[in-house]
C-alpha cells in the first residue's frame, strides 16, 4: 500500500524543473506521462485517482498515486487551490516573449528538429537560421555519442554548450521532447530555466502538440 494521501480537491500543475524533467528524455516513464497529461489540458486540473490510471498508464491505484507523490517530492508539481487556464494567444504571439524572459541577454531562439526556427527573439534572421541548423548537427552529434557519453562518463543530459574560456557558457542548446517532436531551444548568456515561464513555454508546446 502507499504511503501518499490523495487530496483531489487540488489542481495539480509542473513546476519548471517538472517541465524540464518531461522535456529531457524521450523515455515514456510514469512520472514523465504524467507531467505531460498535466499539460496537455488548457486549463490545470484535478489529479483524481481514476485520472491518475489514466495519464500514468499504470493498473492500480497506489501505484499511480505514489508517482505523482514521487514528483512532488522531486519538486516536479505544485498544488493550487484554484484552476488556471494555459497562456492566452498563439504560439506565434506569446513565444518570442517567453523567449526572451528566459535569456540574460534577450536573445534564444526555438527550432525544429529539421534545424528551422519557430521563433526567435534578440538575433538577426540570418544568425537564427544559422544557429537553429547547427542545432539539428548538435542533435545528430549527441545521439551519436549518446551511448558512450552515459556509459563511460555517466552524463545523463542531451544539452550542448559553447563555452569561454572560463568555462562559462557563451551559447547552449537544450533539446525540448515532447511527443513524437523533438525541439531545440538556444540561449546566447545566462538561462533562466528555472522561471515559471518556462512552465508556460512549454504547457504551450505540449498542448499543440500531443
Amino acid at each position: 500500500m502507499t504511503n501518499y494521501l490523495l487530496n483531489e480537491e487540488l489542481f495539480v500543475a509542473p513546476t519548471p524543473a517538472g517541465a524540464y524533467y518531461s522535456i529531457s528524455s524521450p523515455d515514456p516513464e510514469p512520472a514523465r506521462l504524467l507531467l505531460f497529461a498535466l499539460m496537455s489540458h488548457e486549463r490545470t486540473q484535478q489529479t483524481t485517482r481514476d485520472r491518475l490510471l489514466e495519464w500514468t498508464r499504470l493498473d492500480y491505484v497506489d501505484a499511480a498515486v505514489a508517482v505523482l507523490g514521487h514528483a512532488q517530492s522531486n519538486g516536479w508539481v505544485k498544488a493550487e487551490q484554484a484552476s488556471r487556464p494555459i497562456p492566452p494567444g498563439s504560439i506565434e504571439s506569446n513565444i518570442p516573449q517567453m523567449l526572451k524572459q528566459l535569456s540574460s541577454k534577450g536573445k534564444a531562439i526555438l527550432a525544429d528538429q529539421h534545424g528551422f526556427y519557430l521563433a526567435a527573439t534578440g538575433f538577426e534572421h540570418d544568425d537564427a537560421e544559422t544557429l537553429s541548423a547547427l542545432s539539428a548537427d548538435v542533435a545528430s552529434l549527441h545521439d551519436r555519442h549518446a551511448a558512450t557519453l552515459r556509459d563511460t562518463q555517466g552524463i545523463l543530459s542531451a544539452a550542448w554548450s559553447v563555452v569561454d574560456a572560463a568555462g562559462n557558457s557563451t551559447i547552449g542548446f537544450w533539446p525540448l521532447f515532447i511527443g513524437q517532436e523533438r525541439f531545440s531551444l538556444i540561449i546566447e548568456g545566462i538561462p533562466s530555466l528555472n522561471l515559471p515561464i518556462f512552465s508556460d513555454l512549454i504547457w504551450i508546446l505540449s498542448n499543440r502538440y500531443l
